[in-house]
């Protein structure tokens, strides 16, 4: 038997404002940065679970504070009685009353039990010797609606339902299961589409993703619209028909000003229109959605929790799901999102990006290409090529799909030299 006995917690933030990366509508200058935390045990085989939320730099602090005032629960605890229910280990935590009454369910406390969920997971996969995907694909349906919370979602899908998707999608996972060996999973970049790029890197950019083999880019609009005009006929030029081109406004726009801005884009063949307004605000989502049809509306990165998933699915406020790894509480709350998405027949097309993101959301859409929906149609997961370096197992992208990552664990592990080196100077 073996206990965690430490828990550790460091503030790392990178200077991506000095060179625009990151920067959007909303956020004109973001340091990409991750509040992190890493689990160790007394096992002496070597492993340590790694997490981190993902945030874009002043309140890092915060969020690290978060993590921390969730030690009290997580350490000292027995390592193979909580990996072998980490169902409960997440009703747990995020049960616990009064960590609870911070949110509930939501915000920077919310996230803090996601990363030590998900550092959980990460320890679960390097025991198992499997990578994340690998391992959440290969558990039974039974396995995995255990994972779940059903508490607020019976409305929208019960139990029964949620076992009788993956139980239909079963008989595939052996062929999937080497399919994405074979070939990979469909990305998308956003690498060209920065608002503080200038219009010859956004050219040069375009043009180097087309030759990379991505399928479809994504630019940073909502700012000023005679420039998103401007710029999105520069890249469509360069990229030419058939390339898909979606578009991001990072909550920016009101209703009105969403659905004019959005007629003045359409000529351009809008692949979708991602956070238009409040991500909150379901009912302005779907006003927009349907004013703005057929252009899909895409929205996500920031949904609080699976309940505000539930009603975004039910309200018909979006048609692309943007799930995102470390929003809410972790791999088992994104595993109850899926599902939704699923039993609503819409499809999941993950944000990514940022720190870490790209290296940890691989696994979940991955995942539900296995176990869940069994399909990749129309579905691609972000990619940016930012900060990859600094990871012990980055992603691998090839012909503009994501290679299926075989090393152990989630792919969260940072360099210990890269934490050293980011490491903010007040922590």
């Amino acid at each position: 038997m073996s206990r965690i006995i430490a828990m550790h917690t460091h503030d790392v933030r990178f200077p991506t404002s000095i060179t625009l990366d990151g920067s959007d509508a909303m956020n004109p200058d973001p340091d990409y940065s991750a509040a992190y935390v890493e689990l160790v045990t007394d096992a002496g085989d070597g492993h340590s679970g790694h997490g981190f939320v993902f945030t874009i730099g002043r309140g890092n602090d915060v969020q690290v504070a978060a993590i921390e005032a969730v030690r009290e629960r997580v350490v000292g605890r027995e390592v193979e009685a909580t990996l072998a229910d980490l169902g409960g280990f997440w009703r747990d935590l995020v049960h616990d009353s009064q960590l609870r009454w911070l949110g509930p369910e939501k915000g920077v406390m919310h996230m803090a039990v996601g990363a030590v969920v998900n550092a959980m997971w990460d320890l679960k996969a390097k025991r198992a010797g499997l990578p994340l995907w690998q391992l959440l694909a290969r558990m039974s349906p039974a396995e995995i609606v255990e994972l779940v919370d059903f508490r607020y979602l019976s409305d929208a899908l019960t139990r029964d339902e949620a076992l009788e998707i993956l139980e239909k999608a079963e008989p595939g996972r052996t062929g999937r299961e080497q399919e994405l060996l074979d070939a990979g999973y469909p990305a998308y970049t956003t690498t060209p589409g920065w608002l503080g790029y200038d219009d010859a890197k956004l050219v040069r950019l375009c043009r180097e993703a087309v030759d990379a083999g991505f399928a479809q880019i994504k630019l940073k609009v909502g700012a000023d619209l005679d420039d998103d005009v401007r710029r999105l006929r520069l890249a469509r030029e360069t990229v030419g028909p058939d390339i898909l081109i979606a578009v991001d406004a990072n909550q920016r726009w009101e209703v009105d000003e969403a659905v004019s801005w959005m007629a003045a884009l359409a000529p351009f063949d809008v692949a979708w229109i991602e956070e238009p307004t409040n991500p909150d605000d379901i009912l302005a989502h779907a006003a927009i959605a349907r004013a703005v049809a057929p252009i899909p509306v895409a929205t996500g990165e920031h949904m609080a929790n699976r309940v505000m998933a539930k009603q975004f699915l039910q309200a018909d406020a979006l048609t692309v799901l943007q799930m995102d790894a470390t929003r809410v509480a972790g791999v088992n709350e994104n595993i109850a999102i899926l599902l939704l998405a699923a039993k609503f027949g819409v499809r999941v097309c993950p944000h990514a990006g940022g720190v870490g993101l790209c290296e940890a959301v691989q696994h979940l859409s991955m995942f539900d290409f296995v176990a869940v929906s069994g399909t990749t149609d129309g579905r691609m997961i972000e990619y940016v090529d930012h900060l990859h370096e600094h990871f012990v197992t980055p992603v691998r992208i090839d012909a503009g799909s994501y290679l299926a990552p075989t090393a152990p664990g989630s792919g969260a592990e940072m360099l210990a030299a890269s934490i050293d080196e980011y490491r903010h100077r007040n922590e």
